[in-house]
């Protein structure tokens, strides 16, 4: 109550500050073609988190419509001596598709990956990999990356299959933020996506 008897007037709102997404696009929007980082998806993401000490430490950029790394494999990613192991490159196209969603702005999940070793991938060596999206087909998102060595040469390519999911699928399993990402949406899980592990089913497969 005021002085007056009057009701007090209600505090003015407080504006909401929206989450930082410089760099990062909304839907369609079309993008210059300079190259911005982009932040990783968790600081201890096997593929790009800053504070995996047993990760690959991916640094990633935006470079038009496609997400660029200059990767490096060391001895903690070695298969056959001096070379890197196929596991280890099947995982940086795969972090480096995950990528490609903060262009999309929607959240995914992998469904299928295919990687082909066209040549050996050395240790110590600097990979330029390269993802982009090819085609949607409704919840589905069709991508293919090549990582080509210093002289240009074609070493490894990817394709792989994306489904988009909720954010609630990733919350479901542990603390997850993606508002630097995404943007904030609700938890509600949205009519063309079940509960559970079917998430990984396009309706148009069932």
């Amino acid at each position: 109550m005021t002085e007056t008897g009057h009701p007090a007037p209600p505090p003015p709102e407080r504006p909401r500050v929206p989450p930082d997404r410089t760099g990062l696009p909304t839907p369609g929007e079309h993008h210059s073609g300079l190259a911005v980082a982009l932040p990783p998806h968790s600081t201890h993401c096997l593929g790009c988190g800053p504070d995996n000490a047993a990760g690959l430490n991916m640094q990633v950029r935006r470079e038009g419509d496609t997400v660029v790394c200059d990767q490096v494999f060391d001895r903690r990613q070695v298969g056959a001596p001096g070379l890197a192991h196929g596991g280890a490159v099947a995982a940086a196209c795969d972090d480096l598709f995950g990528f490609v969603l903060y262009l999309i702005a929607e959240p995914a999940v992998t469904r299928t990956l295919e990687v082909g070793y066209r040549r050996p991938v050395q240790l110590g060596t600097t990979y330029r990999i390269r993802a982009r999206l090819v085609h949607r087909e409704g919840r589905k998102l069709h991508m293919s990356a090549e990582g080509t060595d210093p002289e240009g040469t074609l070493s490894f390519d990817a394709n792989a299959v994306f489904v988009v999911v909720d954010l609630a699928h990733f919350t479901r399993y542990g603390p997850a933020h993606f508002d630097h990402v995404f943007g904030p949406r609700p938890d509600a899980v949205r009519p063309d996506v079940t509960d559970g592990d079917p998430e990984y089913t396009c309706r148009e497969d069932r």
